[in-house]
């Protein structure tokens, strides 16, 4: 298994810029948050930034009731979970407006908050980390869904 710094090595961007902020982005907000900008701002967007497996197998937000469509572009590539070295690129390709929101959205808010980070440093005027993420902490059984997080905020979700 490659470490962190092997993977940074090999990727085309320069992910270093993690190391050196101390938080890099907007801020974070709760998934009750995201979904209040969201259904308040046509222009912000959602970008679910966990990987195609856990897309399939967990769940993805659905915000179609609030006339919006998550955008789905992995941080880490499943399934040797190496960074993925075109986020920027497929993020400018999704998201080509860069003032508008972006609210970033992983498992529990660690995947996001980086790719918040990035985001910012490459020019999105508002990029912020949801908080919790889409399945939160685990409980007391290492189960996730229902500490924090999306699903258990119970805003809409659906099985791919």
């Amino acid at each position: 298994m490659q470490s962190d710094i092997e993977r940074k090595e090999k990727a085309s961007f320069d992910f270093s810029i993690l190391e050196n902020s101390a938080n890099g982005y907007d801020g974070d907000v709760t998934p009750l948050t995201a979904y209040e900008i969201l259904s308040q701002d046509d222009d912000a967007n959602l970008v679910d930034v966990r990987t195609s497996a856990e897309w399939a197998f967990v769940g993805i937000p659905d915000v179609s009731s609030i006339h919006h469509e998550t955008k789905f572009i992995s941080w880490q590539m499943f399934p040797e979970m190496n960074l993925n070295a075109d986020f920027i690129n497929m993020l400018e390709a999704a998201i080509p407006n860069k003032t508008p929101p972006v609210l970033f959205l992983c498992r529990s808010g660690a995947r996001s908050a980086s790719a918040a980070r990035i985001a910012k440093a490459n020019g999105y005027e508002a990029s912020f980390n949801i908080a919790g993420g889409f399945e939160g902490d685990a409980d007391r059984e290492h189960h996730r869904g229902g500490v924090n997080g999306w699903k258990s905020d119970s805003l809409p979700w659906v099985q791919q």
